[in-house]
């Protein structure tokens, strides 16, 4: 007569304990069914395994994700050998064109980086994709709230090489992770092209070029090194020369003390003795006396030193000229010349537009000289790398999990219901990163082996609780349905912890594509794998006792499973 009405949350308590056990009872009535109707989680298994099956072409491969950043960084190449004041007109019409594509209340910054440092010692702070005074970085830094930055890129990638068609444009990875991943090369994707025959090499590389921008995904296709730059080669007379007292390395020198100071033939320093600061003492003729290829041929030349009478003379008397084109900048790998072909990928995974490369490559490597080989460098290398030892990790983890189970449970057939039961967190995995339009990827895979690890605890959990109702004389069909019934709840809790914890996660943000795609494949993972857990492992656990005949009693007769419990 004391006793007191239980309060709000008791009652909670109360309706939510009663509304699991009419949930329990429901599951054990379906277990019931699916032992008595053997043929039915087969069917569903293989069905769904199926499914995974075909899907799993679908959802394509990357290394990592892509990160919008908010940040877009625009390589731009002027024609070669452009004056460096003719390249900041041209930056800056390509500036008006980027404020006429990005909107204002999105645009925060531009900042251009035209051509290359003015001590050489600085290049180890860049990423060497500039070549010259006719290059440069423009980036571009977005407000918070902006509109998807690749929407933008892709907008500026159709617009700007319409209306600067002697211009080269390529989009370089602008935030920190993707610049990481890539190991130093300015692209998604390098295709390098390695040999002693240059000439040939320069072929195989334009052909390979027009290949490799014919795959659907791939952009921003071009070749890196600049080898079409105009050169005025000097054709010294010898006979010449030497009448006017002068030698092949004076007048070099004396050209090069002219164009580019003394500093690069004779370096002179003074020193600050009080700051203790070395500065270069340089000797140069000044760029405006030298505008005109009329005033080239009229550089002075000093004779020979050791010469009894000095004659004066000019580089015309000694010298006639030619115009040529040459490749500007020279790249070797292991003391071998190399050329390069960049490329970057858009609208398609990493791997298919990868798979479509290593045609091509395997295609050409048909008709390579003798001495020249094709590398396919950048993110493609490092994600097959790290793809197939992820894939050999998973492989040796599931066999050394596999016999520390055994030595756990003495018996060889327990711990291969766990492994049996795996296949189904990964149909989980697939299914999700399908309907999430999400690639498989380094942190999807991270993800799935988070999803696995807890999908193999909570059949563990399960099995150890069905092999002590084994060895207490339980039939095994029984003993599996003992654990499932006991064993809901803590499998339930464990699933459902970390699903309800990783939703925010996975609906992710600009800047976390990252840890969402990692979030989905947990997710995807646990609500397939649990499924498994409570309908598939009970089942494998009695249908492999049965079939070993470790059997205590006769099987119960079941008949036909009674109508669903209220």
């Amino acid at each position: 007569e004391n006793k007191k009405e239980p309060g709000r949350f008791g009652r909670f308590h109360e309706a939510f304990n009663r509304g699991f056990d009419r949930f329990r009872d429901f599951y054990v009535w379906m277990l019931h069914g699916l032992l008595a109707r053997r043929i039915i989680v087969p069917l569903v298994a293989g069905a769904v395994i199926l499914i995974a099956a075909c899907l799993a072409p679908f959802i394509g491969t990357d290394f990592f994700p892509q990160v919008d950043a908010g940040v877009i960084q625009l390589h731009v190449r002027a024609p070669a050998r452009t004056r460096i004041e003719e390249t900041e007109k041209a930056f800056q019409l390509v500036e008006n064109q980027i404020r006429a594509t990005i909107p204002e209340k999105d645009r925060d910054l531009i900042l251009d980086n035209i051509g290359l440092p003015q001590r050489t010692i600085n290049l180890a702070f860049t990423d060497g994709s500039a070549i010259g005074v006719n290059d440069g970085v423009i980036q571009i830094a977005l407000k918070p709230g902006h509109a998807p930055t690749t929407d933008y890129i892709k907008r500026l990638r159709a617009d700007l090489p319409t209306m600067f068609p002697d211009v080269l444009f390529y989009f370089q990875p602008a935030d920190m992770v993707t610049q990481i991943l890539n190991f130093g090369v300015p692209t998604q994707v390098d295709v390098q092209v390695q040999g002693r025959d240059r000439a040939k090499n320069l072929d195989i590389a334009k052909q390979l070029q027009r290949r490799i921008a014919d795959i659907p995904g791939a952009v921003d296709v071009h070749l890196q090194q600049e080898v079409d730059a105009p050169e005025l080669f000097y054709d010294i007379d010898r006979t010449r020369a030497e009448e006017l007292n002068q030698t092949v390395s004076t007048i070099s020198n004396n050209l090069m003390i002219s164009l580019s100071s003394s500093e690069q033939v004779y370096p002179n320093f003074w020193t600050d003795t009080k700051a203790g600061i070395p500065y270069y003492l340089a000797v140069q003729t000044p760029e405006y006396r030298i505008a005109s290829l009329n005033d080239l041929n009229n550089v002075s030349l000093t004779s020979n030193a050791s010469a009894a009478a000095p004659i004066p003379g000019t580089l015309g008397n000694v010298a006639t000229f030619k115009r040529e084109s040459i490749q500007s900048v020279i790249n070797h790998s292991n003391v071998q010349p190399v050329y390069d072909i960049y490329a970057s990928v858009q609208d398609r995974d990493l791997g298919g537009v990868a798979t479509d490369i290593q045609k091509i490559v395997a295609e050409q490597n048909k008709h390579l000289p003798v001495g020249t080989h094709i590398n396919v460098r950048g993110q493609i290398e490092s994600m097959n790398s790290a793809f197939s030892r992820m894939t050999l990790g998973l492989i040796f983890a599931a066999v050394f999990v596999y016999l520390l189970m055994v030595v756990n449970f003495q018996d060889f057939l327990d711990p291969l219901v766990v492994i049996l039961a795996l296949p189904g967190a990964a149909c989980g995995i697939i299914t999700m990163l399908f309907i999430t339009g999400t690639t498989l990827s380094v942190p999807s895979l991270m993800g799935a082996i988070m999803s696995i690890g807890v999908a193999s605890a909570n059949s563990i959990l399960l099995v150890t609780f069905a092999r002590e109702q084994t060895l207490e004389g339980k039939n095994p069909i029984e003993a599996a349905i003992a654990a499932g019934g006991t064993r809901l709840r803590p499998v339930l809790m464990t699933a459902a912890a970390m699903i309800v914890g990783m939703l925010p996660m996975a609906i992710g943000g600009a800047g976390e594509e990252q840890n969402a795609v990692l979030a989905r494949a947990v997710i995807g993972g646990l609500l397939f794998g649990t499924c498994t857990t409570l309908l598939v492992v009970p089942y494998l656990y009695a249908m492999l006792r049965l079939a070993v005949g470790d059997q205590k009693r006769d099987e119960p007769d079941f008949g036909e499973p009674e109508g669903q419990p209220a």
